[in-house]
């Protein structure tokens, strides 16, 4: 990884640790758009990186409170859109329209964001148990709670990489760095 590339990165995690600790609506955010991207242009190291240490920063100074025992689970589960995006990678058709592509990325969007939820979830589930309550019981409750913000999330996801992935990748593209140069593998928009 060469100087511009890490800084780049750098600049990137600074941002969406800014955005996560920015007040917003529940459940709507940027950090796995910007893992997964990372994850398709730099690696997945990079990627789950990003995601990663997003996570981290955010689970300590969320303007929603602590996230206690779950911050694991949602490091864990923003890791995955990093690897996802390193996955995409390795299996991207060469040749999208824009249409196909965003609706392509949209559909991988909200799939991030569900497995982010059931991560997490999980890891409420988990708080649960420790707290005394039966484990099916606990993790049932969990997922239960928190559907509402899971499909606000599912959608809300679904909308940002539907609208935003393709002019973000256009964008990092003319930067020059990481793999995502796509005119050198072969790879085109029309």
């Amino acid at each position: 990884m060469n100087t511009r590339q890490l800084a780049l990165i750098s600049l990137l995690t600074a941002f969406c640790v800014g955005l996560q600790l920015t007040p917003r609506p529940p459940n709507v955010e940027f950090t796995s758009l910007t893992s997964f991207t990372i994850g398709v242009a730099f690696g997945v190291w990079a990627g789950a990186f990003v995601g990663g240490m997003t996570m981290f920063v955010n689970g300590f100074f969320s303007p929603w409170g602590h996230a206690g025992l779950n911050i694991p689970f949602q490091v864990a589960g923003m890791l995955f859109a990093g690897v996802l995006g390193h996955i995409y990678r390795m299996f991207a058709p060469n040749k999208y329209s824009s249409t196909r592509f965003c609706l392509e990325a949209g559909v991988l969007g909200a799939f991030i964001a569900l497995v982010y939820d059931l991560i997490t979830n999980v890891g409420v589930g988990v708080q649960f148990i420790l707290a005394g309550v039966d484990p099916a019981l606990a993790l049932f409750s969990a997922i239960a709670y928190g559907s509402f913000f899971s499909l606000v999330h599912i959608v809300s996801n679904g909308a940002v990489f539907g609208f935003l992935w393709l002019p973000f990748a256009k964008a990092l593209n003319n930067f020059k760095v990481g793999e995502l140069n796509w005119s050198k593998k072969g790879h085109s928009y029309s």
